[in-house]
């Protein structure tokens, strides 16, 4: 059987990652996909350097609508990346009757659905392994592999930008500022970090998995979405005298009121495995009804571990490619015709428990102030933490861990306890997973 032919639009670093680990490993994919796999035809405007990395073998060009237009190319590559020409092309692929593979978490996030539309509609498959969480197969695992269960909830550290910068903070003692200086530095964050540091990135690929996850279109737009910018390096220290990690979380969940979709910094405790993945690693946990808990480790980024996930795809297609549409695996884990119209909840209906540093004037009564307040509003403390002031100091932080409660009442408790005048700076509020 003649191999089947796929185009590559864009040849940057996961690009040539796909391009090298195609051509390496093509025997080996080749007994497994059942036909072999050619990348024919490249597009990239840099042609020159383009064909230095494919060779003469493969067609280079400028257009990505002449890969498109090719009758004998069957699958697309999207490597291009962002929501403008790559959704164009996207579209105009599947129009063409072309399946795509995509590594484009941003895209499929905010045009996932119009995109997953389209391609059942045309009949062809839009396959995106490497868009969430680089060369870990969570798609595949929430997709396929547990779709006996009814998953309850999925917290991922899936930015391995902001882990990085946290595990320096923590181990070295850094501020923000200069753990992402040292992040820049070594090549773990970009000269404009903003979509990693703001939780934007972790954003569209909860976005994604929490689709697959309960059966709901893609809805990035009702994520909750908070960064790393905030955190200093003294909640980290007091995170860890209380025996917690403070982790930047992906956070999807079933209630009974709907669907919790969050982004944000969270304390977990220091013996969960996920507390414990360091560096520019990544991890997702999954709480089923049928299997319990398990995790998935690994690479999140990076040329080959990437390009694993871009051919894992490839190959599923080839498999594919002459099956009935209606009898392969839907793009969202559930049939079209069987979507959830579950809500997203807003942040303000999000149950959970907290950390809050309060800047408080060292004298007597305040404690009783604040945790009268907290009382008042029913909500019960976990754990407290006084620093002792220093000789000749007149303020000192004073620590709390809640139980849990609505966040809209937590929001009204702390604008009460900013107003009273022995708080002395604004309060810092951080979320506690216990991931149980």
């Amino acid at each position: 059987m003649n191999p089947i032919q796929a185009g590559l639009l864009g040849i940057g670093t996961v690009g040539t990652g796909v391009f090298n680990v195609l051509k390496r490993n093509q025997e080996e994919i080749k007994r497994r996909a059942g036909r072999g796999i050619e990348i024919t035809m490249v597009a990239d405007l840099d042609t020159s350097r383009a064909q230095q990395i494919v060779g003469d073998g493969v067609k280079v060009v400028n257009d990505a609508r002449a890969i498109i237009a090719n009758p004998d190319i069957d699958i697309v590559i999207e490597l291009i990346g962002g929501y403008g020409i790559a959704r164009q092309l996207v579209m105009e692929a599947i129009e063409a009757g072309k399946h795509v593979v995509t590594a484009n978490k941003a895209l499929l996030a905010v045009h996932g659905t119009e995109i997953f539309a389209a391609a059942h509609r045309r009949g062809v498959m839009v396959a995106f392994e490497a868009a969430v969480a680089g060369g870990i197969p969570i798609i595949k695992a929430l997709r396929e592999g547990l779709t006996a269960n009814s998953i309850e909830w999925i917290a991922g550290i899936i930015n391995g930008t902001t882990n990085f910068i946290l595990s320096e903070m923590r181990d070295k003692g850094l501020d923000f500022d200069v753990a992402l200086k040292d992040a820049q530095r070594l090549g773990y964050a970009e000269a404009d970090p903003t979509f990693d540091i703001e939780g934007v990135d972790a954003a569209h690929k909860a976005t994604i998995m929490s689709a697959i996850a309960f059966g709901i279109p893609v809805q990035f737009d009702k994520a909750y979405v908070e960064g790393i910018t905030k955190l200093g390096a003294q909640d980290i220290k007091y995170a860890e005298q209380l025996g917690y990690r403070i982790k930047l979380l992906g956070i999807t969940k079933r209630t009974a009121k709907g669907v919790e979709l969050r982004v944000h910094p969270a304390l977990v405790p220091s013996k969960r495995l996920i507390a414990n993945v360091e560096g520019a690693m990544n991890a997702v946990l999954v709480q089923a009804d049928a299997v319990g808990t398990t995790m998935y480790y690994g690479k999140g980024a990076g040329s080959e571990p990437t390009a694993s996930a871009v051919i894992a795809d490839l190959v599923d297609i080839t498999r594919l490619h002459t099956a009935d549409a209606a009898n392969r695996v839907p793009h969202l884990a559930f049939q079209p015709d069987q979507m959830s119209d579950a809500p997203v909840l807003p942040m303000s209906e999000v149950v959970t428990s907290y950390y809050l540093r309060l800047r408080v004037a060292d004298q007597a009564g305040v404690l009783a102030k604040v945790t009268g307040q907290l009382a008042a509003a029913g909500i019960s403390i976990d754990a407290m933490l006084q620093r002792e002031a220093g000789e000749g100091e007149k303020q000192t932080d004073l620590i709390i861990l809640t139980h849990s409660v609505r966040e809209g009442t937590m929001n009204e408790v702390i604008a009460q306890m900013q107003g009273l005048p022995t708080v002395l700076a604004p309060i810092t509020r951080i979320r506690k997973e216990e991931l149980a």
